[in-house]
C-alpha cells in the first residue's frame, strides 16, 4: 500500500510551477502587443507613404497647372494689350540726351558725331525733348501733319479760296489730266476710274480734320486729339494720300503757269529740269506714286510739301553736323508770315519731331 503524499511537498511543487505559468502568460501578452504595434506601425507607415506620394503628385499637378495657367494668362494679357492699346505712330516726348545715349552707344566715328549733334541741339538750339515717329515711308508726311494739327496751324491761303474737295474733278475736267487715273495710294497700285472717288474722300477727310484742329484753342486738347487720330492707321494713311495729292495739284498748277511764261518759284524750275519729273505726269509716276510704298519724300519733295502747305519746314540733319547743311529749310525762301515747324533726321530718310 502506497504511502500518502506529503502536503508540504505538494505545495512546494505547486509553487515551483506557478512562476513558470505566469512567465508564459506575460510573454504571450508581450508578443501579442509587439505584433499589434508592429501591425499598426506598418499600417501607419503605409498610410504615410501613400499620403506623401499623393501630396507629391498633387504638388506636381498644381505646379504644371500653375505654369500652364501663367502661360495662358500671359498670352491673353498680351493679346488684350495689342487689341486695346493705342498704337501711337507719334510717341510721347522723351528727354533728348537720354534718347541719344540709348540710341548711339559705342565709340565709332559716326556714333561720336551723332552724340555731338544731339548735344548741339540741346545746348545751342534749346531742344530738350524728342518725339519718335513711326519708321515707314510716310514718316515725313506724318511728322509735318502732326505738328500742323498739334499747333493748330491754319489752312494755306490758297486753300481758303478753293474747295479742295473738288480738286480731283477739277484736274480731270478743267485741265484734262485724265492720267490721274494712274495715281497709286501707297502700296495700292492702279485703281482706274475709282481713283477720283477715293481721292475725294481722302481730301475731304483732310479738310474736316484740319478745320476741327484749327478751331480748338486749347493746346492740351489738341494734343489729346492728335493721340487719338495718330493711333488710327486707316485714317492716317488717307490723310497722307491727301497731302500727296495736294502736292501733285500744286505741281500741276505751277506747270500750267510755266507753259504760259509766268514766273515760277526756283524749286519748281529745278523739279521740271529733271528727266524723271519734267511734267506732272512723270513726277507722279516716277516719284509721288512710290511715296508710302517703296520710299519716302526726297529733299525736293520736302520743298514742294512746304510750298503747298505754306509752312517753313526746318530740318536738323544730324549726320551733316559741322557743315553748312546741318540746318536747312524747305522751302529756302519762305514768305515771312508762314508758320515754322521743325524736324530732325539722322539719315534724310526717317524723321522725328524735336520739342523746344
Amino acid at each position: 500500500m502506497a504511502a500518502p503524499r506529503s502536503p508540504t511537498r505538494a505545495r512546494e511543487r505547486e509553487r515551483s510551477h506557478a512562476p513558470a505559468a505566469g512567465s508564459d502568460q506575460v510573454h504571450s501578452w508581450t508578443l501579442a502587443t509587439s505584433q499589434a504595434l508592429d501591425t499598426v506601425w506598418r499600417m501607419a507607415k503605409g498610410f504615410v507613404m501613400l499620403a506623401v506620394s499623393f501630396l507629391m503628385a498633387a504638388v506636381c499637378y498644381f505646379r504644371r497647372l500653375h505654369l500652364y495657367s501663367g502661360h495662358k494668362l500671359k498670352w491673353w494679357i498680351g493679346y488684350l494689350q495689342r487689341k486695346f492699346k493705342r498704337n501711337l505712330s507719334v510717341e510721347a516726348e522723351v528727354d533728348l540726351l537720354s534718347y541719344c545715349a540709348r540710341e548711339w552707344k559705342g565709340e565709332t566715328p559716326r556714333t561720336k558725331l551723332m552724340r555731338k549733334a544731339y548735344e548741339e541741339l540741346f545746348w545751342r538750339h534749346h531742344i530738350k525733348c524728342v518725339r519718335q515717329v513711326k519708321r515707314d515711308n510716310y514718316d515725313a508726311l506724318r511728322s509735318v501733319l502732326f505738328q500742323i494739327f498739334s499747333q493748330g496751324i491754319s489752312f494755306p491761303s490758297w486753300m481758303k479760296e478753293k474747295d479742295i474737295v473738288k480738286l480731283p474733278e477739277k484736274l480731270l475736267f478743267s485741265q484734262g489730266c485724265n492720267w490721274i487715273q494712274q495715281y497709286s495710294f501707297g502700296p495700292e497700285k492702279y485703281t482706274g476710274s475709282n481713283v477720283f472717288g477715293k481721292l475725294r474722300k481722302c481730301v475731304e477727310l483732310l479738310k474736316t480734320q484740319w478745320t476741327e484742329f484749327n478751331g480748338i484753342r486749347d493746346y492740351h486738347k489738341r494734343g489729346s486729339m492728335c493721340n487719338t487720330l495718330f493711333s488710327d492707321a486707316i485714317l492716317e494713311y488717307k490723310l497722307y494720300e491727301a497731302l500727296k495729292f495736294i502736292m501733285l495739284y500744286q505741281v500741276t498748277e505751277v506747270y500750267e503757269q510755266m507753259k504760259t511764261k509766268k514766273v515760277i518759284p526756283s524749286l519748281f524750275r529745278l523739279l521740271f529740269s529733271r528727266e524723271t519729273s519734267s511734267d506732272p505726269l512723270s513726277f507722279m509716276m516716277n516719284h509721288l506714286n512710290s511715296v508710302g510704298d517703296t520710299c519716302g519724300l526726297e529733299q525736293i519733295d520736302m520743298f514742294i510739301l512746304g510750298y503747298s502747305l505754306e509752312v517753313k519746314i526746318k530740318v536738323f540733319r544730324l549726320f551733316k553736323f559741322n557743315s553748312r547743311d546741318f540746318e536747312v529749310c524747305y522751302p529756302e525762301e519762305p514768305l515771312r508770315d508762314w508758320p515754322e515747324i521743325s524736324l530732325l533726321t539722322e539719315n534724310d530718310r526717317h524723321y522725328h519731331i524735336p520739342v523746344f
